[in-house]
């Protein structure tokens, strides 16, 4: 059976990660994301609500041209969903 969102959400830890060494500042991922997730601190990138993120949701990540985001794989997601 699979699971509820709250009980998906308990098993992956859905979210964006940031690498501040390549992470450029430049807010697009603050200003794609209406979920509270990111906010600029010191000219960074800063995860501050990571459960926020909508689960699935990933395109902070496609937005980055710095490629500074990363997340856990959709198959990973798929995985729990079914409860593997």
């Amino acid at each position: 059976m699979p699971l509820s969102g709250d009980e998906l959400r308990k098993k992956v830890d859905w979210g964006p990660t940031v690498d501040p060494e390549l992470c450029t500042g430049c807010g697009v991922c603050v200003d794609f994301c209406h979920q509270g997730v990111w906010e600029l601190v010191d000219d960074k990138a800063v995860v501050v609500v990571k459960s926020n993120c909508v689960l699935g949701c990933s395109h902070c990540a496609t937005l980055c041209e710095a490629e500074a985001i990363a997340f856990p794989t959709i198959e990973d997601l798929r995985r729990a969903r079914r409860g593997e």
